[in-house]
Order: C-alpha cells, then structure tokens, then sequence
C-alpha cells in the first residue's frame, strides 16, 4: 500500500488543531535530504479540558502504533519517538512497549503542558533544551529535532493513519465534552455542534453557552451559533450561562496562559501579566483590554500569545455585552 497516496485520497489534515494536509506534511519529509530522519507522536496534550488522546491511548493503542510503524516504514532512515506527559507515560509506557517490539520507537515522558503542542517546542524539549518555539522558517519537516528532516503528528493523526492501513477509516474525529455528559466521542467529521450535543446527550434544557475548538484557546459561541463545525482540536465545554461567573471563567483562563507561558516574547509576557492584573483586581477595562489582545495576537511568536485574545474577546462581546 502506498500510504501516502491513500492518506492524500482521504484528504487527512492533522489534528493537533493546525489542519495541515497530513499526506504533504509526510511527502516533505520523505522527499527531504538527509541521512538522519525524525518520526514525533505528539501525546502532550496540554489544552484546558481536552482528553482525547488519553482516551485514544487508553482504548486504540495498537492502532496508534500502526500509524507510527507505517511512518517509519515510508521515510527511510527514520526512527521514532513517542511523546508523552509524565502521567500518560506511566500510564501507557507499559502497553505502547509491547506493541512496539523491534521496531526503532522510544517512548519518552515530559512534563507535557499547552506549548507541549507546538511542534518546535517538542524539538527543543526532547534536545534538552528550555522548552519554547522556535522562529520558522525553518519548519522540522526541514529542520528539526537536531537539525534533521523531522515529521510530527499528534496521537489522534497517527490514530487516524492506522485506521487508513486497515480500511476503516470513515472520517471520524474524536471530540472530548465537557457537559453533562462528559466524556469522549468519534463522531463524523463534518458533524456541526449542534448535532455533536445532541447526539452525544449534551445539549443542554437550560441557557447556556459553549467553548468551543479548546477549554482554553476556544472560542465562546451562543445557542443560535452553533450550525457550525467544531474548529481546533476538537474541544466543547457547555457552561450554564446562569451559574456561570464572567470574570470567574477570565480568571481561569489567565492563569491557565500565565502559567503554560514560556516567557520569551514580551506582548506575549507581559500581555498576559496585565490582563491578570485586572481580572484579580476585578476592574476590566475593555477599551485596554482590547488593545492588548490585538497586540498579542499581531505580534506574538507563538500560538499561545496569538490565539490567547479569543476566549476573552468572544465572551466580552456576547456573554458580559
């Protein structure tokens, strides 16, 4: 089977939230130059509320690691590594080992966390170095980790690869919801939130509203905006919009950024120090406010700073008006 070319057939994109066209992303590094090739499964998973790769690890193991071998199969010189947090490491280092047997996979945990997702980071971690983005270009799949051609796709891209090998790939997603009834589900892929609440039992009888495409990173909608696709990794939280406090959720949301901030680029920095500031003083100036998430987003290195503004901004404009 030429994987690649069925990847390209059914039109994957990965989903680590980017949606890169995972067939050119491997292609780039297959066609690239070198005698040394890197293969990353992602299995970080840093995003407020998201828990799908847990889940994946847990339930599809052995399919998981059939993406990877089909990898390391069709980039020559390659090996592989199998990325994970601490906690997922302990709790899966044992099955993931048996299934890998002889093959060149290593199995290495690290403290995880949001940047944890970006691929650059995942490059400077494993090197052993202060773990934050690097400028691009040059992208891994041409420089990566230690200079070398480097592919990095997340668990569920890797999932999803394997079920392509058996020929049962029916262009799922997995999506984690946080609801009333929380849990993991594979649904289609083309599916709106409206009909993922539904057909998972999370559509709400009370007001409410929705984050959706991260716990952190998503975007706040209301009930009439939701004949829409879930957008990023795949991420709901359904907040009663009676119960919920604003600024509660803001404060939540800060820490979560000052905490998983690496600290490098100052809008990013210091951005978010000042918006902590005003929430935990509990006085939001929106007109200031504004300014700094423009400024985040316009001129951040990385993810985090760029896409920080969302949450704050769509809640500001449809929940606190």
């Amino acid at each position: 089977m030429d994987i690649i070319s069925e990847i390209k057939k059914q039109k994957l994109t990965g989903r680590s939230g980017s949606g890169f066209p995972t067939a050119l992303k491997w292609e780039m590094v297959k066609k690239a130059k070198s005698n040394k090739k890197y293969i990353i499964c992602n299995g970080s998973e840093g995003e407020l509320k998201n828990f799908k790769d847990k889940f994946i690890l847990k339930k599809y193991p052995e399919i998981v690691v059939e993406g990877i071998k089909a990898a390391l199969k069709t980039i020559d010189h390659s090996s592989a590594i199998i990325y994970l947090r601490k906690d997922y490491y302990y709790l899966f280092k044992g099955r993931l080992k048996k299934l890998i047997k002889d093959f060149p996979i290593e199995i290495v945990k690290k403290k995880g966390g949001y940047l944890g997702g970006e691929e650059t980071v995942i490059c400077e971690s494993l090197e052993g170095k202060r773990p934050e983005p690097r400028i691009k270009p040059p992208f891994p799949v041409q420089s990566g980790l230690w200079g070398h051609p480097t592919l990095v796709n997340n668990v569920e891209t890797f999932y999803c690869v394997g079920r392509i090998i058996r020929k049962e790939y029916k262009k799922t997603k997995f999506f984690a919801i946080t609801g009333k009834n929380k849990g993991v589900f594979e649904l289609p892929e083309e599916y709106t939130i409206k009909q993922i609440l539904k057909e998972t039992k999370n559509y709400p009888s009370f007001k409410f509203f929705i984050q959706s495409g991260g716990g952190a990173m998503g975007e706040i909608l209301l009930s009439k905006e939701l004949n829409k696709q879930v957008e990023g990794i795949g991420c709901l939280v359904v907040f009663n919009a009676e119960k919920t406090k604003p600024l509660a959720l803001m404060k939540e949301w800060a820490t979560f950024f000052s905490k998983e901030n690496c600290d490098k680029c100052t809008p990013c920095r210091e951005g978010m120090y000042r918006i902590s500031e005003m929430i935990n003083e509990g006085k939001i100036d929106k007109k200031t406010l504004k300014e700094i998430l423009i400024v985040m987003e316009k001129t951040s290195l990385c993810p985090l700073g760029k896409n920080a503004y969302r949450p704050f901004q769509t809640l500001i404009k449809k929940v606190i008006l």
